[in-house]
């Protein structure tokens, strides 16, 4: 696949930093409430308050710092990362809530057209020059 057009890329990068950007705000704003609410179909053990916490400020530290990532050095491996993320939510979230892939409004479902961008990105991007042994 050529290199994308820069606009392109850069429309794309941007879009995709402030999913990232604005669902680890949100996450943290809906601490105890939606985000919760999100792992209500946890097991007993791990639905306590200082677990189901933890998970949320952990995956919302994570979708912040790939925000920052693509953000500021963007590239293969973050384009990757991100996809390897975003990947495992979605397995996570539908093991936990399997009726949010039939939510009107579309949560996880939402992650196949991300899921496609940043494939597009990733093979976009050129790989890093090699440094040859002298």
């Amino acid at each position: 696949m050529s290199p994308l057009p820069q606009a392109t890329e850069r429309l794309l990068r941007h879009s995709l930093v402030a999913v990232w950007l604005v669902t680890a705000a949100v996450s943290v704003w809906e601490l105890h409430g939606q985000s919760r609410d999100l792992l209500a179909g946890l097991p007993a053990a791990w639905n306590t308050p200082g677990v189901a916490t933890a998970l949320i400020l952990a995956g919302a530290a994570a979708d912040a710092a790939l925000g920052v990532w693509m953000a500021w050095r963007p590239g293969r491996v973050a384009y990757a990362a991100a996809l390897l993320l975003m990947a495992a939510m979605t397995v996570l979230a539908t093991v936990i809530q399997p009726d949010l892939w039939l939510h009107p409004l579309g949560p996880l479902t939402k992650n196949l057209p991300i899921a496609a961008i940043l494939w597009v990105l990733l093979q976009g991007t050129p790989h890093a020059a090699r440094m040859s042994k002298p």
